[in-house]
């Protein structure tokens, strides 16, 4: 809902109403709340076969420990999202795979670590996993870190595929050692997945959609997904194949920062 400010015949008045309006734009924009809005759902409520691997919750991440606002492994969207996603679920199943979220709605405060911890030049724990050919220093430069993201406004997912009969396994990667995202040999973390060519949050080329750098049949599973994706109403971020944003999305300039429970 929209509202406006009567102005002031001063300027002492324009002034003082200019600042309530920056304050209420700022509480808007921010979407700070304790309780996630009536408007998101738990996903898993509509997409029972969902596989919600939630890697910020957990210590198998590129940062190496879990992330703040990640309080539980729980996979929340906006209704239209969460929709979109199970009818991604109905049209994969039927080639028989379910979907495996690493990251769904996402904090502001957790963008927040992440910016600092991007600027933390000394914390390089998770490189040799995570980033292994790139210089930390150019995380920022090269949009590897922002300091917005669109998880935070509720429909955006982080996802793969993993085949049916694999969807109950769970993984505890985070406690082990982890191969290099973008190893050619094999799948980089023991989480069941299908092979997409270089493991979730790698920070290489090879994480472009598009990328001929793969195998022939990675590229093919890259193309299942984002087309699956796509006729589902999603677009992807041609940077990462993992990435999607739901076309219509409902809060496309709000960024909330409820906790995930």
């Amino acid at each position: 809902m929209r509202g406006s400010l009567k102005p002031s015949s001063t300027g002492t008045g324009r002034r003082a109403a200019a600042a309530v309006f920056g304050l209420v734009t700022l509480a808007l924009a921010s979407g700070a709340s304790a309780e996630p809005p009536r408007s998101f759902v738990d996903v898993k409520t509509l997409n029972p076969d969902l596989v919600v691997e939630m890697r910020y919750a957990t210590a198998q991440n590129f940062i190496g420990h879990p992330i703040p606002g990640y309080n539980g492994a729980r996979c929340f969207l906006t209704r239209p999202a969460a929709k979109g996603l199970q009818c991604v679920a109905e049209a994969v199943r039927a080639r028989g795979y379910a979907i495996k979220v690493y990251d769904c709605y996402r904090p502001q405060r957790a963008v927040n670590a992440f910016v600092t911890w991007g600027r933390n030049l000394r914390d390089q724990k998770m490189k040799s996993a995570y980033y292994p050919e790139v210089d930390k220093r150019n995380l920022f430069r090269d949009s590897y870190i922002a300091s917005r993201s669109g998880h935070s406004r509720g429909s955006t997912v982080d996802l793969t595929l993993i085949p049916l009969e694999h969807r109950a396994a769970a993984s505890d990667a985070g406690e082990k050692a982890v191969r290099a995202c973008d190893s050619a040999e094999g799948p980089r973390t023991d989480d069941g997945s299908t092979d997409m060519g270089t493991g979730f949050d790698c920070f290489s080329t090879l994480s472009h959609t598009r990328s001929r750098k793969v195998s022939a049949a990675q590229q093919a599973n890259r193309e299942l997904l984002r087309g699956t994706m796509r006729a589902c109403g999603f677009y992807n971020n041609p940077s990462e194949w993992w990435h999607y944003t739901l076309r219509a999305e409902p809060y496309p300039e709000t960024y909330f920062d409820f906790p995930v429970e």
